[in-house]
């Protein structure tokens, strides 16, 4: 199952697969295994190229998010991102392209730590750029693509709101706190890079 609450009651979901990002990877380990010469050089330099793009694979379909009763945990092959929920100040929506981020070539770390010129650095451990979540706690943003995003967001609220109560900007509060719940760009109140002081 895609999202559920397990026994513990800790809310899960995975990331949101692309069968079409799944199959370029795959043709890509076809295409190295067939056209890379197995000589000597070859060889060495086939594996490598093949071990990298299952590493990559892994990453992606380890894609899984999980809300305890303590903390929003981001985890992918082979590390995870953790959140206290008590330190969780906006939850909005966003894609990769409202961030603006300098694309996959400027990401960095098992995190994939990005930077934007509208929120600055941020944690990017997602599988869909189109459509997801950008939440701001501890630390620098994280980006996240659940599957359901809206469900995430509204189990991640009301979470976060026994905590905190309401915030300002909360996409998945059924009361308010949506300032950028429509999907558009991160607005300026997403401009904080780091812990509240």
């Amino acid at each position: 199952m895609a999202f559920k609450t397990d026994r513990s009651g800790a809310y899960r979901q995975r990331g949101k697969y692309s069968y079409a990002v799944i199959g370029v990877y795959v043709f890509l380990v076809l295409v190295a295994y067939i056209i890379i010469p197995r000589s000597t050089f070859g060889g060495w330099a086939q594996g490598a190229i093949i071990v990298v793009l299952l590493f990559y694979l892994a990453r992606y379909l380890t894609t899984r998010y999980r809300i305890d009763d303590t903390h929003l945990r981001a985890l992918r092959f082979p590390g995870a991102r953790r959140i206290p929920l008590e330190s969780v100040r906006q939850i909005e929506y966003s894609s990769m392209r409202d961030l603006s981020p300098s694309g996959f070539a400027g990401s960095w770390g098992w995190r994939g730590r990005m930077w934007s010129p509208t929120i600055g650095h941020f944690d990017a451990v997602y599988t869909d750029p189109a459509k997801g979540l950008l939440v701001t706690g501890d630390g620098v943003p994280i980006y996240l693509s659940p599957i359901d995003p809206e469900a995430f967001a509204r189990e991640l609220s009301r979470r976060v709101r026994s905590y905190t109560g309401r915030l300002a900007v909360d996409v998945g509060d059924p009361h308010g706190g949506a300032s950028s719940g429509d999907g558009t760009a991160p607005t300026a109140s997403t401009s904080t890079k780091g812990p509240a002081q």
